[in-house]
């Protein structure tokens, strides 16, 4: 058997992966791995999702730079969810501009922005409808 087996076909072919900052903890974002895209991060150290609207690969980073460098990877009892602990490069990870994509909070039945951004968006990926 094969010693990096995840269980894929639990979730019909993705994973979810949290991906959390090595120093602080905080989770950073959440994105969605086939076999194919846990594969690559193992080998390259950079983390790789499979983007479900454009059905490939990215690479966190091949627009904006702000690469994710993979410290630790730890799966869940039932195998089907990643933990990648990384080395944030950049200001932030967010495509809207936040160093997280977790910076919304609840709060009296409404969602508000509770950190200031981080970097522009519009400078890095250019003006988005």
């Amino acid at each position: 058997m094969d010693a990096m087996q995840l269980n894929f076909a639990k979730t019909d072919g993705l994973i979810p992966a949290v991906i959390q900052d090595h120093l602080t903890h905080r989770v950073l974002m959440v994105g969605f791995m086939n076999d194919e895209a846990f594969r690559k991060t193992i080998e390259t150290g950079a983390v790789t999702f499979f983007s479900r609207s454009r059905h490939k690969l990215w690479t966190k980073g091949e627009t904006s730079g702000h690469r994710l460098l993979v410290k630790s990877v730890q799966t869940d009892c039932d195998e089907d969810t990643l933990l990648i602990s990384v080395e944030a490069l950049g200001p932030g990870v967010c495509h809207n501009g936040y160093q997280s994509c977790f910076y919304r909070t609840l709060r009296e039945g409404a969602w508000v922005e509770t950190e200031l951004p981080a970097y522009d968006p519009n400078a890095v990926y250019g003006v988005r409808a």
